[in-house]
């Protein structure tokens, strides 16, 4: 049986992720894949592997900067398994 293509991450399926898990009163998930073309970790497609997450969130509040950053990669882990290589995180 061939091996089943993952299709490449998409900023909005991230997005709706975000907006699920950490309720965030600002957001904005960019595609910045292309910027990257044939740099480590980018894919064929030209998207899905590179992003940056401008992000905002009450449950930030109290936490150490690491803290902040680990609550939205433990809410993207699903799509770091799909190969999203890189997210650049700035919390607002």
């Amino acid at each position: 049986m061939p091996p089943t293509k993952i299709a490449p991450v998409s900023a909005q399926a991230m997005a709706r992720q975000l907006q699920q898990v950490l309720v965030p009163t600002q957001l904005e998930v960019l595609d910045e894949s292309a910027a990257h073309a044939g740099h480590s970790g980018a894919n064929e497609a030209g998207f899905g592997s590179h992003f940056r997450v401008r992000i905002s969130s009450p449950l930030f509040t109290g936490r150490t900067r690491v803290a902040q950053h680990r609550l939205v990669y433990d809410a993207l882990q699903e799509f770091i398994d799909q190969g999203a290589h890189a997210i650049a995180i700035e919390v607002l």
